[in-house]
């Protein structure tokens, strides 16, 4: 299957906020503790009694040897999991020396390092409210830690800048996902006009298929929600996917989507094209083009008899089983051309005798949980 050009673009975006991430945080972190342990003592402007480097060396050591780790989820697409590694590791090193250092001592709390301030700072980058409340509660825990450990309330002053700090970041965040909001919603409107245009132009050539995508669009949803494994995304991708499952049609002569009697074994052959141009003529529709296997397959059945590949249980995605039994269903209680439509009941104990042979027995299952919705929203949006 192909993968979203959608997604593509925010793995894209995600590896290059990661990137400088990581070159923001080795440049601040090492160059401020070089600066202020090794350079600062050596010049006029040294401070007195400062502390000594406590476990800095062994910082650096594992600091450093995250690299390799982080280049490897680069290079497997998982760019995502190295700012939570990375801070989660240097947050809880970082208490641990401020803690080594000043433990016992009677020097004033004053350690810390500028990275602390350019993680809370620039956490929205990122534009996900998870790591950056993880960020600035985490940043916190790690003084409270501290300042409880040493009976210091010096750090009451680092946890006020942290404070501020990040509020003034999450106006930035929460102005980024405003913007991210309004651009998806245009999006989502744009796309759905584009879906419903091409539903009505098909429905134009074929008007016994009128009202069938939305129909078939809202079973197949109603079904997969029961499953419980799809987030709200890839259910709204599924929705406007499955308005289009039957756009290959539009490759098939009015002469053969309207004749009254039985197909002929040329023009059922034509028929079963119609998975294959639709997948082929959405195949670059960015938000749909990741589905694809929905329109391919809505065809093929459990026991392999299907079209156009033949593929048999679960070789057949979850998504395209779903559509498959949401297809089947309005089809049956439609009027055709070539027939009248037939009763729920009727459909429904069609639906039941096909477990195992035409659709998969799990979900049919789930079809007898949710078909008393599917019955109420047939008898209000009947032909």
């Amino acid at each position: 299957m192909e993968k979203k050009i959608l997604q593509e673009s925010l793995l894209f975006e995600e590896k290059r906020a990661t990137k400088w991430f990581l070159w923001l945080f080795y440049t601040l972190y090492l160059g401020y503790d070089i600066t202020y342990y090794y350079i600062l003592p050596k010049t006029p402007w040294s401070i007195e009694d400062s502390p000594n480097v406590g476990l800095n060396i062994f910082m650096y050591i594992i600091m450093i040897g995250l690299l390799p780790l982080a280049i490897y989820l680069m290079k497997n697409q998982r760019p995502e999991w190295i700012k939570y590694i990375y801070f989660i590791t240097y947050t809880i090193l970082n208490t641990c020396n401020d803690i080594w250092i000043y433990w016992g001592k009677d020097a004033t709390y004053a350690n810390g390092n500028i990275a602390e301030v350019v993680i809370v700072l620039f956490a929205p980058l990122f534009i996900n409210k998870k790591f950056f409340y993880l960020v600035f509660l985490g940043t916190v825990t790690k003084f409270l830690v501290v300042g409880i450990v040493l009976q210091d309330p010096i750090v009451l002053l680092p946890l006020l800048i942290v404070a501020v700090i990040a509020i003034l970041s999450s106006f930035l965040l929460y102005r980024f996902l405003s913007y991210v909001k309004a651009v998806k919603s245009t999006y989502d409107k744009q796309l759905e006009g584009i879906v419903k245009g091409v539903i009505a132009t098909l429905e134009l050539k074929d008007p016994y298929t009128r009202g069938h995508s939305e129909r078939v669009a809202y079973y197949a949803m109603s079904l997969a929600k029961a499953t419980g494994k799809f987030k709200e995304e890839q259910l709204k991708n599924f929705y406007y996917t499955c308005l289009l499952h039957d756009i290959g049609k539009i490759n098939i002569p009015d002469a053969i989507l309207t004749k009254p009697g039985r197909l002929t074994d040329e023009e059922f052959e034509l028929v079963k094209q119609h998975p294959t141009v639709g997948a082929k003529s959405v195949q670059d529709v960015e938000g749909i083009s990741g589905y694809i296997d929905i329109i391919y397959h809505h065809h093929e059945r459990w026991d392999g008899n299907g079209y156009p590949d033949g593929l048999k249980g679960k070789e057949i995605s979850l998504l395209a089983r779903i559509t498959t039994i949401a297809d089947s269903f309005d089809a049956m209680t439609s009027s055709r051309s070539y027939r009248s439509a037939l009763s729920l009941e009727e459909a429904y104990k069609r639906i039941i005798e096909g477990k195992g042979t035409q659709f998969d027995p799990q979900l049919v299952d789930l079809f007898i949980e949710v078909y008393p919705s599917w019955k109420e929203y047939h008898q209000n949006n009947n032909n």
